[in-house]
This record gives structure tokens, C-alpha cells and sequence, in this order.
């Protein structure tokens, strides 16, 4: 009384290829694709810190200045904001 086990079903699909890219295809969708720029702050603008008393506030080259923080980690964090806005 000994039974086989009924075989796994099978399908019969056929294998996948990948799809191909011709090297013409490859160049005019690498070409057609800008180059980014590099980043970092903007064009005119250098920001820094600036100590007076008790007080810290950041400054930039383009006439900008923030508040002043007794914290200067917030006055460097008010710097980095004001060179990441457009």
C-alpha cells in the first residue's frame, strides 16, 4: 500500500530575456541627461559665525545676518539654512 506522491505541476512558460539597449540608444539617453552641478552653497555667499558676548550669530558675504542664539550650534544651523535657501 505503498502510494508515489502525486509530481509537481509544471509550466511550460517561456524563459525571459532581458531587454537589450543598442549602444546608439545608450549614448543619446546618457547625452540627453544634464550633468549636475556640484553642490554647495550658492554663487556670492559665504556664511560664518560671529561672537559678541554672550551672543553668537551667523553672517553671510551677501549682507545676510540671523539672529543672535546664546547657542552657537543654532547660530551655525541658521547659517546652513540661509546657504541651502535659493
Amino acid at each position: 500500500m505503498h502510494e508515489d506522491s502525486p509530481a509537481a505541476a509544471r509550466t511550460t512558460a517561456a524563459p525571459r530575456t532581458p531587454a537589450r539597449t543598442t549602444p546608439a540608444l545608450a549614448e543619446s539617453l546618457s547625452a540627453s541627461l544634464p550633468e549636475a552641478p556640484p553642490p554647495g552653497p550658492p554663487a556670492g555667499h559665504s556664511a560664518t559665525t560671529i561672537e559678541r558676548g554672550s551672543f553668537c550669530l551667523a553672517r553671510c558675504s551677501c549682507g545676510w545676518s540671523g539672529p543672535a542664539r546664546r547657542s552657537r550650534d543654532r547660530a551655525r544651523t541658521d547659517a546652513t539654512e540661509h546657504l541651502a535657501a535659493p
